[in-house]
């Protein structure tokens, strides 16, 4: 009987063991289920990340190379998802779309990539975005319209002296997209220029003075040239009697 006991225990044991198992199993197939998404965003955070920074690098790669075309296809790889630092995708399309002299595109990108930057961000966007609207005055000015030139200046020139004042740190200098360029420096001199350009476009053109008419000289009357056709034929009629008279003198011709 004992032995009997013993089987029945074991059995039960068993039993027990697999219903544990399968319990332990279902469990761990609804976490699995449950951190299915979490496990997915993860993954895709991290693709995201590594996509980021390759694209951004074949941009960067592309536009020192002059390639623009190929440098803007790589910044808009970057629009999608385009959550962790969310205004370089649009900064970068816009510095490529300049490049290329599509100035018009690259306003419209580098407003945009303005609109989502946040803190020390906006100094490099609000640099690249005034002078592609000073290209566009530039442009203006080519076309021979002065106004609409004066006007662009004059947004571009905004844009700079509204740039905040944590721009000239040595924090924002370390952030720039383009470390060999001196933040200060540059924003400096593009105010300068601006103003200058500025200045030259409103600036009222110079009149010319209009020449003044050559006087013609008065025409002699018909009696002045009447009495000068006298007075030659006078001298001539003297001068033909002092011949006369002197002829039969020395006989040596006098000099004239």
């Amino acid at each position: 009987m004992t032995d009997v006991r013993t089987a029945d225990d074991v059995t039960a044991a068993a039993t027990a063991l697999i219903a544990s198992n399968r319990r332990r199993r279902r469990i761990r197939r609804w976490i699995a289920i449950a951190t299915l998404p979490l496990t997915l965003a993860a993954l895709l955070f991290v693709g995201k990340l590594l996509s980021m920074y390759a694209y951004a690098h074949q941009s960067i790669t592309a536009y020192v190379a002059d390639d623009y075309a190929g440098s803007e296809a790589s910044a808009r790889g970057q629009e999608f998802l385009n959550w962790f630092e969310p205004y370089k995708a649009p900064f970068n399309v816009g510095t490529a779309l300049a490049g290329a002299e599509k100035l018009p595109e690259a306003r419209a990108k580098l407003e945009e990539s303005l609109g989502l930057a946040t803190g020390l961000e906006v100094c490099g966007v609000r640099i690249n975005l005034a002078l592609v609207i000073e290209r566009m005055g530039d442009s203006a000015r080519s076309d021979g319209d002065g106004p609409a030139a004066a006007e662009l200046y004059g947004e571009a020139l905004t844009i700079t002296t509204e740039m905040p004042e944590e721009c000239d740190s040595e924090e924002a200098q370390e952030q720039s997209s383009d470390p060999e360029r001196d933040m200060q420096q540059s924003r400096e001199d593009l105010e300068d220029r601006l103003k200058q350009k500025q200045q030259q476009e409103q600036a009222p053109p110079q009149e010319q003075e209009p020449e003044q008419p050559q006087e013609e000289e008065p025409q002699p009357s018909d009696d002045q040239l009447e009495d000068l056709k006298e007075q030659l034929e006078q001298g001539t009629q003297e001068r033909d009697q002092q011949q006369d008279d002197d002829g039969g003198g020395s006989g040596t011709d006098k000099p004239w």
